[in-house]
Protein backbone atom coordinates (compact mmCIF):
# COMPACT_ATOMS: atom_id res chain seq x y z
CA UNK A 1 0.00 0.00 0.00
CA UNK A 2 1.40 3.39 -1.02
CA UNK A 3 0.71 6.94 0.09
CA UNK A 4 1.97 10.43 -0.76
CA UNK A 5 5.10 9.99 1.36
CA UNK A 6 6.06 6.92 -0.68
CA UNK A 7 5.28 8.75 -3.93
CA UNK A 8 7.48 11.66 -2.86
CA UNK A 9 10.39 9.40 -1.90
CA UNK A 10 10.26 7.46 -5.19
CA UNK A 11 9.73 10.49 -7.42
CA UNK A 12 12.46 12.62 -5.85
CA UNK A 13 14.96 9.77 -6.22
CA UNK A 14 14.70 10.09 -10.02
CA UNK A 15 17.19 12.39 -11.78
CA UNK A 16 16.40 16.11 -11.94
CA UNK A 17 12.91 15.77 -10.45
CA UNK A 18 11.32 18.75 -8.77
CA UNK A 19 8.25 18.86 -6.55
CA UNK A 20 5.82 21.70 -7.12
CA UNK A 21 5.69 24.27 -4.34
CA UNK A 22 2.02 24.92 -5.10
CA UNK A 23 0.53 21.43 -5.01
CA UNK A 24 1.48 17.75 -4.87
CA UNK A 25 3.05 17.28 -8.31
CA UNK A 26 6.38 16.20 -9.79
CA UNK A 27 8.16 17.22 -12.96
CA UNK A 28 11.43 16.75 -14.78
CA UNK A 29 12.78 19.86 -16.49
CA UNK A 30 9.37 21.51 -16.23
CA UNK A 31 7.39 18.59 -17.66
CA UNK A 32 4.91 17.03 -15.25
CA UNK A 33 4.78 13.28 -14.86
CA UNK A 34 2.77 12.71 -11.65
CA UNK A 35 0.31 14.85 -9.69
CA UNK A 36 -2.51 14.60 -7.18
CA UNK A 37 -5.90 13.99 -8.76
CA UNK A 38 -8.19 16.98 -8.64
CA UNK A 39 -11.61 15.40 -8.25
CA UNK A 40 -14.80 17.23 -9.16
CA UNK A 41 -17.19 16.02 -6.41
CA UNK A 42 -20.28 17.50 -8.10
CA UNK A 43 -21.01 19.07 -11.50
CA UNK A 44 -20.07 22.75 -11.74
CA UNK A 45 -18.24 22.58 -8.41
CA UNK A 46 -14.52 23.30 -8.09
CA UNK A 47 -12.08 20.43 -8.26
CA UNK A 48 -10.51 19.39 -4.96
CA UNK A 49 -7.30 17.45 -4.33
CA UNK A 50 -7.87 13.76 -3.62
CA UNK A 51 -4.65 12.66 -1.88
CA UNK A 52 -5.44 8.96 -2.16
CA UNK A 53 -5.29 9.11 -5.98
CA UNK A 54 -2.32 9.99 -8.16
CA UNK A 55 -2.47 10.93 -11.83
CA UNK A 56 0.51 9.38 -13.63
CA UNK A 57 1.67 10.08 -17.15
CA UNK A 58 1.80 7.05 -19.48
CA UNK A 59 3.23 6.60 -22.97
CA UNK A 60 -0.12 6.57 -24.78
CA UNK A 61 -3.88 6.45 -24.51
CA UNK A 62 -3.62 2.76 -25.44
CA UNK A 63 -1.34 2.07 -22.48
CA UNK A 64 -3.77 3.89 -20.18
CA UNK A 65 -6.70 1.82 -21.43
CA UNK A 66 -4.70 -1.39 -21.04
CA UNK A 67 -3.89 -0.58 -17.40
CA UNK A 68 -7.53 0.26 -16.63
CA UNK A 69 -8.74 -2.92 -18.32
CA UNK A 70 -6.13 -5.09 -16.57
CA UNK A 71 -6.92 -3.93 -13.03
CA UNK A 72 -9.77 -1.44 -12.49
CA UNK A 73 -9.30 -1.72 -8.72
CA UNK A 74 -5.92 0.00 -9.10
CA UNK A 75 -6.35 2.11 -12.22
CA UNK A 76 -9.16 4.26 -13.58
CA UNK A 77 -9.84 7.34 -15.63
CA UNK A 78 -12.49 10.03 -15.91
CA UNK A 79 -13.87 12.13 -18.78
CA UNK A 80 -11.46 14.98 -17.97
CA UNK A 81 -8.59 12.66 -19.02
CA UNK A 82 -10.20 11.39 -22.25
CA UNK A 83 -7.56 11.43 -24.97
CA UNK A 84 -4.82 12.41 -22.51
CA UNK A 85 -1.98 9.98 -21.73
CA UNK A 86 -2.39 9.76 -17.95
CA UNK A 87 -3.98 7.16 -15.72
CA UNK A 88 -5.43 7.62 -12.24
CA UNK A 89 -3.93 5.33 -9.60
CA UNK A 90 -5.56 4.38 -6.30
CA UNK A 91 -2.51 4.51 -4.04
CA UNK A 92 -3.95 2.16 -1.43
CA UNK A 93 -4.18 -0.57 -4.08
CA UNK A 94 -0.60 -0.49 -5.39
CA UNK A 95 2.55 -1.67 -3.69
CA UNK A 96 5.83 0.19 -3.64
CA UNK A 97 7.42 -1.92 -6.37
CA UNK A 98 4.54 -1.31 -8.80
CA UNK A 99 4.48 2.39 -7.93
CA UNK A 100 8.22 2.64 -8.56
CA UNK A 101 7.72 1.09 -11.99
CA UNK A 102 4.82 3.44 -12.81
CA UNK A 103 6.69 6.56 -11.72
CA UNK A 104 9.91 5.55 -13.47
CA UNK A 105 8.01 4.90 -16.71
CA UNK A 106 6.20 8.24 -16.32
CA UNK A 107 9.52 10.01 -15.74
CA UNK A 108 10.93 8.36 -18.91
CA UNK A 109 7.94 9.68 -20.89
CA UNK A 110 8.77 13.26 -19.93
CA UNK A 111 12.54 13.37 -19.42
CA UNK A 112 14.82 14.34 -22.31
CA UNK A 113 16.13 11.26 -24.12
CA UNK A 114 19.70 12.24 -23.32
CA UNK A 115 18.96 12.38 -19.58
CA UNK A 116 17.26 8.98 -19.72
CA UNK A 117 20.26 7.50 -21.50
CA UNK A 118 22.83 9.16 -19.22
CA UNK A 119 21.01 8.17 -16.04
CA UNK A 120 20.51 4.53 -17.00
CA UNK A 121 16.80 4.64 -16.29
Amino acid sequence: MADQAVVRRIALALPEVEESAEHFAFSVRGKGFAWVWLERPAPKQPRVPQPSVLAVRVASEEEKQALVAADPEKFFTEPHYNGFPAVLVRLANVDEQELTELLTDAWRCRAPKRLVKESGY
